[in-house]
């Protein structure tokens, strides 16, 4: 990991994965049988692909969410406001799946860090299953930024 730039991109699910290549598949199948709405199958198919995260370059002092399409992000670049801290949690990421008939939520446990300024504004700047893993990149942040950790992943939330 690049010491002054911290990203993270949404995993996607396995199932999500199964339903885009299925998609895929049908609709290169029926394009090839002369059936040219399986292109619309194919495109749909890229849908099921889409991966959200965040961006922040700490040398620059900017940072941006963006979308990732297979592999190309989109997302505009702003300003770094005065960070005032950095707050380590434990979350519940939700990821819902749905198709043309079938819904499907899955839940995770996940470790957010969020980046506040002007007191309950939020910038997520990363996201982890592993504790040791959080902590370690909230501590790369605070000491390139000169802030405070606040750690809120127990019962009580203590200053770093």
């Amino acid at each position: 990991m690049n010491k002054n730039k911290i990203s993270y991109k949404r995993e996607i699910h396995l199932l999500r994965y199964v339903f885009g290549v299925g998609f895929f598949l049908v609709g290169v199948i029926a394009t090839f049988t002369g059936n040219f709405l399986g292109l619309i199958f194919c495109v749909v198919s890229i849908l099921f692909f889409i991966k959200e995260g965040t961006e922040v370059e700490l040398n620059k002092r900017q940072y941006r969410a963006f979308t990732d399409v297979l592999g190309i992000r989109f997302g505009q670049w702003e300003d770094l406001p005065e960070i005032d801290y950095i707050s380590v949690f434990i979350a519940t990421e939700r990821a819902i799946i749905r198709d043309f008939v079938h819904e499907t939520e899955i839940k995770n446990d996940v470790i957010v860090l969020n980046l506040f300024y002007n007191g309950n504004h939020r910038i997520k700047a990363y996201n982890t299953k592993d504790k040791k893993d959080a902590f370690a990149v909230a501590k790369q942040i605070a000491d390139i930024l000169k802030i405070d950790i606040l750690d809120a992943t127990g019962t009580e939330s203590k200053w770093i």
